[in-house]
């Protein structure tokens, strides 16, 4: 307790009132010393974060573990804290580390309104009427309860953004992705709206009851406006109405757009509360606004799509190779987002990198399957003509974004299940073992495949575990132990021919190069990423200080002193501060991104014409040569696959029994499950209901867009 208190006591007794006396001026205002206590201590751990992750890729620049022996095995005690504690409810699936964290927080918002609400009700009723300016206790009470409330809601807005910044480092530095982080943005901002809401209908019913509802139009040139929290408000009712499951799945569209409410949310509550108080939100959108711009300046490029692999009786599947620069590197289950123009300029999907950054130096492969408009229109312009060649096809992304490392090899045992395409992560840790067991020779744990397909010709998705790519599929699969058990449920009986051998219906198609078109490549360089957005984050957050600290002592403030008590417009400050703010993150940031740019220019051009002239042209038989010599060559690791593999017809597969089967052989045993939520619920409860003791290493792949 005592390494608790000891430096919170010696900030406050030493180090604040130092920070008062010398910020409190005409240069900063006396908004500089919250700015200094709210902003600079997590864009400092953000920083420093990406010191680490730059560190820790050097030392591991493969970014896995070296050896499942050279690591010490889980505690018991972590190892149980990692099981599903929730499995079935609104919240999803929750393992006993967020179960914990969850808890503390809601006891750190409880414990806020107790202390606000019990505080200021006591010194209400201990105050003489007569002090009261006419109001009666319970009309002040109710309108001290809605700021109260508007408060508490602010403790969930400072860290609504974090989750969603997918390149910062905070989230690789405690071990989490974007992807999986999503939930607990989606957790955050039910609160948020919550309180905010639970604010603003107690200041409605306050004034309607005091008859003051013209206050509801009150916009104060040096205080708290009204209609600027009202124009928040109602951005993020709009917002918050679609994200519930139902309304999210079915119209994905509506969602996405009304998603783009935040930019108003957020802006109007800044000219609500004054720039000075939403320091206390500020980190996190300074973080999600230098990884926005960031994924920004990576997407107005169109980048080099290279093949599809076409899978017809997979419910529209297709496996999309694009040119990637050999010094960008990425972990298995990462993210690639894809924007098509010529279906939409403003839809971006996140789909699953399947190809693996080593065993593929220059390809980078996603999975896509027709299950929407967006991908169903994408699968119809891919496929439509019959050739083998076709011209360009203009794609941007943004992306991959995945974990800081892997540790897959710590496990004994992988059993990994999927249902339908949700065997698409899966595809990238698979080939991410071969290229562990064939080329850098180290033991890999035994990997057991549980899929559930619907019909014959969905097994053709069991050729995506290998590359399309003639030389990468060529690697020696023998050192890799993998069992497959495919399960299809909706028919009874074996079909004519094998979908192992059947490669007539995987067609595949290659697209012409286009000049304008480039490898997808690191946003900030190849070599030190992290240290460039460090000092990204850095300088335009130092620029910001400097430029604000001008403006003030020689605009804001002596235009303020002549307006006498009215002072300098709150409003008009908000702007300013928020002008300067973006103008510094997008010059920090379009420096570093065009420096690298130029930087690896030259690379990129002469990586382009080496794939051109690799690429198979529509007219020469030759082309065809080198496509039917690419499918020879993948029928031989195939024929492994074929042997390893077991279907079963007209049943689902008994997880229970097929778990505990395994954790009867002992060892550490990671289990990983990708699919339909039913399918994740099943398998969580398995895991955490102690049938195989701490063995059992559950984990979640879902992707909650």
């Amino acid at each position: 307790m005592m390494w608790v208190l000891l430096p919170t006591n010696t900030y406050k007794h030493k180090w604040l009132p130092k920070l008062k006396s010398r910020l409190s001026s005409n240069y900063f205002g006396n908004q500089g010393v919250m700015m200094l206590i709210f902003t600079f201590p997590p864009l400092l751990v953000a920083v420093l974060s990406c010191v680490y992750l730059h560190l820790a890729a050097e030392l591991q620049p493969t970014g896995k573990k070296s050896s499942g022996d050279d690591e010490e095995k889980e505690t018991r005690v972590l190892a149980t804290w990692r099981k599903p504690m929730v499995v079935r409810g609104p919240l999803g699936i929750v393992t006993g580390i967020e179960l914990g964290f969850l808890v503390m927080f809601v006891v750190l918002l409880f414990w806020s309104l107790f202390t606000y609400f019990s505080s200021s009700f006591k010194s209400i009723d201990a105050t003489d009427p007569a002090f009261l300016g006419g109001l009666k206790k319970w009309q002040l009470k109710l309108d001290l309860g809605g700021l109260w409330l508007g408060l508490v809601g602010n403790i969930c807005l400072t860290l609504l953004f974090f989750p969603v910044a997918r390149g910062s480092a905070v989230l690789q530095f405690f071990g989490l992705t974007s992807e999986g982080s999503i939930k607990y943005h989606i957790w955050l901002g039910h609160a948020v709206m919550t309180f905010f809401t639970a604010h603003g209908i107690c200041y409605i019913v306050y004034w309607a009851l005091m008859g003051q509802m013209s206050q509801m139009l009150k916009w104060s040139r040096s205080e708290i406006s009204n209609v600027a929290g009202e124009i928040s408000l109602l951005a993020g009712l709009g917002l918050w109405a679609t994200t519930f499951p139902r309304i999210r799945r079915k119209m994905f569209e509506l969602f996405f757009y009304t998603h783009h409410l935040y930019i108003p949310f957020v802006v109007f509550f800044v000219f609500h509360v004054g720039f000075t108080y939403a320091c206390y939100m500020l980190p996190g959108f300074y973080l999600f606004l230098v990884d926005r711009y960031l994924r920004f300046l990576q997407s107005r490029h169109h980048v080099r799509l290279l093949s599809a692999r076409i899978l017809p009786g997979a419910g529209q599947t297709l496996e999309l190779s694009f040119s990637k620069s050999p010094a960008l590197k990425y972990n298995p289950t990462s993210v690639l987002f894809l924007n098509v123009p010529g279906i939409s300029k403003l839809q971006w999907h996140p789909f699953t990198v399947t190809s693996n950054s080593s065993l593929e130096a220059d390809k980078l492969s996603v999975v896509i399957k027709g299950e929407g408009k967006w991908t169903k229109k994408l699968y119809e312009m891919v496929s439509s003509t019959s050739g083998s060649t076709d011209h360009h096809f203009d794609v941007s992304v943004e992306g991959p974004y995945g974990p800081a490392s892997t540790d897959f090899l710590r496990h004994e045992t992988l059993v990994m299940i999927s249902g339908g395409s949700g065997i698409t992560p899966f595809i990238s840790i698979i080939r991410d073992l071969i290229f562990t067991s064939s080329h850098l020779q180290l033991k890999t744990p035994r990997v057991i495949l549980i899929s559930s397909f619907k019909t014959t010709a969905d097994l053709t998705m069991l050729h995506l575990l290998l590359p399309i790519s003639a030389a990468a599929a060529s690697s020696s699969t023998a050192n890799l132990r993998l069992t497959i058990e495919a399960y299809i449920t909706r028919e009874k009986q074996a079909a004519a021919t094998s979908p192992f051998h059947n490669n007539n219906n995987v067609r595949t198609k290659w697209f012409k190069p286009s000049p304008t078109h480039a490898p997808i490549s690191p946003i900030l360089g190849p070599t030190a990423s992290w240290l460039w957005l460090a000092a990204v984050v850095s300088s335009s957050f130092l620029a910001f200080l400097v430029i604000i600290g001008l403006l003030t002592g020689y605009y804001i403030y002596p235009q303020g002193k002549k307006s006498g008590e009215v002072g300098f417009p709150m409003a008009l400050t908000a702007f300013l501060y928020m002008l300067v703010l973006c103008v510094c993150v997008a010059a920090a940031s379009s420096g570093a991104f065009l420096w690298n740019k130029r930087k690896s220019g030259r690379d990129q051009t002469i990586q382009i014409r080496n794939v051109e002239g690799a690429t198979p042209t529509g007219g020469s038989p030759a082309s065809f040569g080198a496509v039917h010599e690419m499918t020879e060559l993948e029928s031989l690791p195939l024929q492994t696959f074929a042997e390893a593999t077991n279907l079963h017809y007209g049943v689902r597969p008994n997880l229970r029994k097929l778990l505990v089967e395994h954790c009867s052989e002992g060892g550490s045993i990671g289990v990983m499950v990708s699919g339909p939520a039913g399918l994740r619920h099943e398998v969580a409860t398995i895991c955490s209901s102690g049938l195989a003791d701490d063995n059992l290493q559950f984990e979640s792949i879902s992707f909650s867009w």
